[in-house]
Formats: structure tokens, C-alpha cells, sequence
């Protein structure tokens, strides 16, 4: 399955909660910010530095991550149409593996890279949802625009997609897993999948 350049840009995605700076907010900025300061505590903190504590890091991260992204709905329109094909079996089983999928990627390039900046521009409204506008300066000097679409749970905003770019992480992830799908079976997508997880 050919992943690299969605990996690449997921990696992107989530930069940018390695440093944030701007002034600019609004209702879902607002609460945004303040898991990205929780996750660059995590990142930053010197106890959780050494390589034998990478498991933990990441868990650590992950806790913080699962508050702020939907998971369902981003694994729901992942699959798309296929989502709909599924047992409820199945839909419990393929959330957190596209979960891990995207994390893992995600916190890999996270330890990886480095940013100088990250700039909030803009909170929009796209239909129901709102759409957070970053702008990540990456070293050495080189910038990519991170958007967050999140949408309104009852209580709090959830991220449900990301944008590098202005391209859809899930909308090139459907991509891909719909042509497995196509050319195989969603049973082949779940063993791609699994063996990326090692």
C-alpha cells in the first residue's frame, strides 16, 4: 500500500503542535491551544526523554491526542462507503488500528523534526464545522499550512480532519483504502494495515 506520501504529510500535520505561537483565537482555538501546550509539556519533559522511555512518551501523548481528535468520525470517513459494510465488530477492531496507523506516523516525525514557529491565521466556518488555519515554520525555515477541521461533539470541538497544504489526510487515506478494498478485500486492507504496525 503506498502510504509515504500521506505519511509525510501526517507527519506535517501534527507539527505543529510541537510549538505554537500567535495571537489570534476564537471558540475552537481557544480550546485547541491548550492540549497543544499539554503536548508540548509531554514532548519537553526530561523524564521522558531517553529512548527507554519512548513507549511511555508516546502513550502519554496519545492520552492527549484522544481528547482532541474523533477518531470515530475520522475512521468513518476514512473508509467511506465501506464504512457501512462493516459489523459493528469490525468497526470497533479497524478504529484504533487507523488510529495507531495515523500516530504512529504522526509521533515518529514529531521526534524527528524540528519547528521554529507556528502561527494560528485564521478560525473559519465551513458549513457545520470550523476550520482552524495554522502556519508551521519547520527548520531550516521553510513553512507548510496545517488546517484543523473540527466539529462541534455537545461539549467541545473535536478534530475529525487535517489538512496539509489544503489536502484532506482522510480524504487521501480513503483513497488508498478504497483501492485495496477494490482490488482485494477489506480482510487484505486490516492484514496491510496490521503489518505496519509492528
Amino acid at each position: 500500500m503506498r502510504y509515504r506520501l500521506i505519511i509525510k504529510g501526517a507527519a506535517l500535520a501534527l507539527l505543529v503542535l510541537t510549538t505554537a505561537t500567535g495571537a489570534f483565537a476564537g471558540p475552537a482555538t481557544d480550546q485547541l491551544k491548550p492540549e497543544i501546550d499539554r503536548v508540548i509539556a509531554t514532548i519537553e519533559d526530561p523524564a521522558l526523554q531517553a529512548e527507554s522511555r519512548t513507549a511511555d512518551r508516546r502513550q502519554a501523548i496519545r492520552a492527549i491526542t484522544n481528547g482532541i481528535f474523533d477518531w470515530t468520525a475520522m475512521t468513518k470517513r476514512a473508509l467511506g462507503r465501506h464504512w457501512e459494510e462493516r459489523t459493528a465488530d469490525e468497526r470497533a477492531e479497524f478504529i484504533p488500528l487507523f488510529r495507531e496507523l495515523l500516530e504512529r506516523a504522526l509521533l515518529g516525525k514529531m521526534e524527528q523534526y524540528g519547528t521554529e514557529n507556528v502561527t494560528y491565521t485564521e478560525e473559519a466556518q465551513d458549513g457545520d464545522d470550523t476550520i482552524v488555519r495554522t502556519r508551521v515554520t519547520l527548520k531550516p525555515s521553510w513553512g507548510v499550512d496545517v488546517d484543523y477541521r473540527m466539529a462541534w461533539q455537545g461539549t467541545r470541538w473535536m478534530i475529525s480532519d487535517v489538512l496539509v497544504e489544503r489536502t484532506s489526510l482522510v480524504r487521501n487515506f480513503r483513497s488508498q483504502f478504497d483501492s485495496v478494498i477494490k482490488r482485494s478485500s477489506y480482510e487484505e486492507l486490516v492484514k496491510k494495515v496490521r503489518a505496519r504496525l509492528p
